[in-house]
């Protein structure tokens, strides 16, 4: 049982003051969270409300009414459902399971009103919000004492933290937009001050508690970024050299919240369905040839913070990503895995993946694909692609980004155009380097895209039953494709007869 609290209070000018906190709230939760609002009539609980859902919605003219009368009104928003409820006319505890919410959902963000007329239908964790009037200060002031309960006093300790972060860099009063997240924990929102636009990014430290191999947590094996100094350290060094990526105005590495540059929303596909703007697609293969034609370094300089060693992408991180295939993909289709297959399948990978971590190591950013390419048609050459993602860049193999980028995991590419571009990539190698290894790098391209995919397959098979982010899976029929185009290469047939014998397409 975690009976920890945590309490914090503001004073809210007016509705846009009390908007910005519940963005601000918007930020930092998630489905399964409750939410309680309290106060006497006319406190702004409703408003409250109201502006929370409609930031989640991206909508501020949503129409967002009371349900004093509805007593409960779902919202299906594409960041996650939410439950608005009013339980002033409730009286008896039936009732509550007759609008369901006895037990509450899981799925969706629960907003309650008047949570003290039904005390049992309160989770021990949650955040209560409770507003009063303060009329000294004027007739549409509020004073708002804001508590976490048990699990989400964590939540409301950062929302401490945030708004202090955001006060000190002069953004109290900026407008708040809602924007999309990605497949991390990580947390974003537009920031308009004045006209501009800037992103704020949410990065909490991650603790990854789950020991999967040798000991060690999934996170600390695969060398995937567990606080915002990766992404400081890295993105300064891009930014140096020329490439575009956001310019950092305002950071916290102790807190992981950060303010930088809007490169805005203009992407490298087109659609629907999405497919690729192959003109963009080439521009963004430019970018790597001219990252990996440069000696970059190993370790990076932080301002305000200790240095960055990037990590190698080792045998050990490979393996542990191929793995999930086994551990998520697998089990979803009901193929029992046991320590024989794990062997063999682990041994498999260590013959394959040998020759790829002796060639020379360059950077890999490791998600350069359409989600996060930002195109920016006023600059020039390779600077037109902005590159948004990047704080889980390792040493590794150069092959790696370009299978990123030419077998998108988002994009159905051709395999006329994916060939085109390893085509583009390989002739603007050999305009710097001549004795450039175009044999050996299509043996190791074939073995990474093998790599990625299988990571891939198990990756969206665990966001879906771990995560509760089923709309991941629309994407396994694209990656077995891509899967399936590389085990052909005859450097794989030890692993394709494998893969044949124990694996399962999945459902198109």
């Amino acid at each position: 049982m975690n009976d920890r609290t945590f309490q914090t209070s503001t004073t809210l000018a007016d509705e846009t003051a009390t908007a910005h906190l519940m963005a601000d709230l918007a930020l930092l939760v998630r489905p399964g969270n409750v939410i309680t609002l309290s106060g006497e009539l006319g406190a702004g609980k409703t408003a409250a409300a109201r502006a929370l859902i409609r930031h989640l919605a991206g909508d501020p003219a949503l129409e967002a009414p009371s349900p004093t009368f509805t007593l409960a009104q779902s919202y299906e928003l594409d960041a996650f459902p939410v439950l608005h409820a009013d339980l002033y006319r409730v009286n008896d505890p039936t009732e509550l399971e007759e609008l369901g919410l006895a037990p509450l959902p899981e799925d969706a963000l629960v907003l309650l009103e008047w949570p003290e007329r039904a005390p049992q239908a309160l989770p021990e964790d949650r955040i209560d919000i409770h507003f009063s009037q303060q009329s000294a200060l004027g007739p549409t002031s509020r004073f708002a004492v804001i508590t976490g309960f048990g699990a989400a006093a964590a939540a409301v300790e950062r929302l401490e933290l945030l708004r202090r972060f955001l006060a000190a860099a002069g953004y109290s009063d900026a407008e708040r937009q809602h924007m999309a997240g990605d497949a991390s924990t990580r947390s974003y929102a537009r920031l308009v001050r004045d006209g501009t636009p800037e992103i704020l990014m949410n990065f909490p430290p991650r603790v990854d508690r789950h020991l999967i191999y040798n000991g060690k947590s999934y996170l600390e094996v695969a060398h995937l970024a567990d606080e915002l100094k990766p992404f400081v350290a890295i993105g300064q060094e891009l930014h140096r050299r020329g490439f575009s990526v956001p310019a950092i105005h305002h950071t916290d590495l102790d807190t992981g919240f950060l303010i930088c540059e809007d490169l805005g929303a203009d992407g490298v596909v087109e659609g629907p369905p999405p497919a690729p703007m192959v003109d963009r697609y080439q521009t963004s293969i430019d970018v790597l040839v001219t990252l990996h034609q440069q000696q970059l370094p190993t370790t990076l300089k932080v301002a305000g913070g200790s240095d960055y060693a990037m990590p190698s992408f080792d045998v050990a991180a490979m393996l542990v990503e191929v793995g999930l295939l086994l551990d998520w993909y697998l089990p979803d289709r009901g193929v029992p895995v046991d320590a024989t297959m794990r062997t063999e399948f682990d041994a498999l990978w260590r013959d394959l993946l040998a020759p790829v971590l002796q060639a020379p190591a360059t950077w890999v950013l490791r998600d350069f694909h359409s989600p996060n390419l930002i195109w920016r048609a006023a600059r020039a050459g390779i600077a037109k692609v902005g590159i948004i993602d990047f704080q889980d860049a390792v040493l590794g193999p150069s092959a790696y980004d370009v299978v990123s980028l030419a077998q998108d995991a988002r994009v159905d590419i051709p395999e006329a155009v994916e060939i085109a571009l390893l085509s583009r990539y390989v002739q603007g190698r050999r305009s710097k380097d001549p004795d450039f290894d175009a044999s050996g790098f299509a043996a190791t391209y074939a073995i990474v895209s093998a790599q990625r995919n299988t990571r891939l397959l198990g990756v969206f098979s665990r966001l879906n039953r771990r995560d509760g982010k089923p709309h991941y899976l629309r994407h396994q029929p694209r990656i077995w494709r891509y899967l399936s185009r590389s085990l052909t290469h005859p450097a794989l047939a030890t692993i394709a007869a494998w893969y044949k014998a124990h694996l399962q397409p999945p459902s198109a």
